[in-house]
């Protein structure tokens, strides 16, 4: 699909004389690429994540239903069933260090935005686990968006990406804040891959990664998805303790490494030697029918499933709910107010919270859910007393919402925010 067109008689003449720039038709501003630098590049292995179990590779995860292959070495699949645009035939699909490295880069590379002042990752900061301490981002030309920039937690194995759930894989999100006018501005594809082929370091990056130097916004695409997909987060506090429980029961933790959408034991119930007196309350009050955490925020990634079959008697939306933050919105998210169930993994560092950074701690949060939930027409019935006639209050004590408070912290994930192989190369 290509967006629309320019014309290159100008812009062609300056690649010409080896110099790009772009005048910001926002700010008036005319910035050269020259002035953004080389990435500093160490060879790394994007294809195994360390986590409490040991190795996991990439390539065993269960898919999102929106990738029609079983594997990474079998190739990605393409929204659409599953098959490969004409265009991509001839290009390498399999996932490979070489294209996850290639990701990275073009992630974090401000060459990526019409002006070259914007990159993936001056919303998602690794040091936040990739979200962004603005309640709303700053894109191209300086205008805020529209929402709270969402962490980037196990896209891989979730088709419902956005907050409103609006791309189902990794590939359908990958380019779309690129080309979006308020966030990073590109203007065409033409645009992009000559601008991007004109950068002297990237034809080696495409070369090692697709077997040619020749610059498509297919194979961009492509790239950044295998680095997006290789980003795993599962080695936090929390996980070490379950699978210690898991060992402790000799029972087999082949699901919990396939991020299953259900526990391999009564979580609830369990101790965790781990934590301590206040973690393991706030624990036992998440997957309790007390606090109801657990009824929307399930499965390993501690958030809502991606197709919740007719037993489930969470959100109604796949991965999204109206959890009565108004009772009139301004923006309705999937309709009526319904947003994205996120993953809670590495909320501790995510905020602010909600679809709209409206919440600046999870203290704020916690007390939204424990008294100040509106009333609306589609509140999700999780959220509603018995009979679905008014929100539920839950009446929880200071001590119990500490705890909460104290559980979730025990979901962050040091070595995901530290490691290198996700870090910004123009920066190291």
């Amino acid at each position: 699909m290509k967006t629309k067109q320019l014309k290159w008689g100008f812009f062609g003449l300056m690649l010409a004389m080896g110099t790009w720039a772009m005048t910001s038709c926002e700010t008036g501003s005319t910035v050269s690429t020259a002035k953004l630098g080389k990435p500093s590049l160490q060879s790394f292995d994007f294809s195994q994540v360390n986590t409490p179990y040991g190795k996991l590779n990439i390539a065993d995860l269960m898919l999102s239903k929106s990738f029609k292959a079983v594997t990474f070495n079998g190739g990605f699949g393409f929204p659409g069933g599953g098959t490969v645009d004409e265009d991509m035939k001839s290009a390498a699909t399999a996932y490979s260090n070489a294209g996850a490295q290639l990701g990275r880069v073009l992630f974090y590379d401000k060459r990526m935005s019409l002006n070259n002042t914007v990159a993936c990752g001056s919303c998602h900061h690794q040091e936040l686990a990739f979200s962004d301490m603005a309640s709303l981002s700053a894109g191209f030309g300086g205008r805020k968006t529209h929402r709270n920039s969402i962490a980037i937690t196990n896209p891989v194995v979730f088709s419902n990406l956005f907050w409103d759930s609006r791309a189902n894989s990794p590939m359908d999100l990958s380019l779309r804040p690129v080309f979006d006018h308020i966030e990073m501005g590109m203007e065409s594809d033409e645009m992009l891959e000559t601008k991007l082929a004109a950068t002297d370091f990237y034809p080696a990056l495409f070369q090692a990664a697709f077997g040619s130097t020749e610059v498509t916004r297919k194979k961009v695409s492509l790239a950044i998805t295998q680095f997006l997909s290789s980003m795993i987060t599962k080695n936090s506090r929390f996980d070490v303790a379950v699978a210690r429980e898991l060992t402790s029961r000799g029972m087999n933790n082949g699901g919990f490494n396939n991020f299953n959408t259900h526990f391999d034991f009564d979580i609830a119930a369990a101790q965790f030697s781990n934590f301590n007196a206040l973690e393991q309350m706030g624990k036992d009050l998440f997957f309790s029918d007390r606090a109801r955490c657990s009824r929307c925020h399930t499965g390993e990634n501690l958030s809502a499933p991606e197709d919740p079959g007719s037993g489930y008697s969470g959100p109604t939306i796949a991965g999204t709910a109206n959890i009565g933050l108004d009772r009139t919105y301004a923006d309705n998210g999937k309709n009526n107010g319904k947003f994205r169930i996120p993953s809670l993994r590495n909320v501790e560092i995510t905020g602010p919270y909600m679809h709209d950074g409206r919440f600046a701690n999870l203290d704020q949060v916690i007390d939204h859910y424990n008294r100040g939930i509106q009333p609306h027409p589609h509140l999700d019935k999780n959220l509603m007393v018995t009979g679905g006639s008014a929100p539920v209050r839950l009446n929880l004590t200071q001590e119990e919402k500490d705890a909460l408070v104290a559980f979730l912290r025990t979901l962050t994930d040091v070595s995901f925010i530290t490691d290198k192989k996700f870090s910004d190369p123009f920066a190291n």
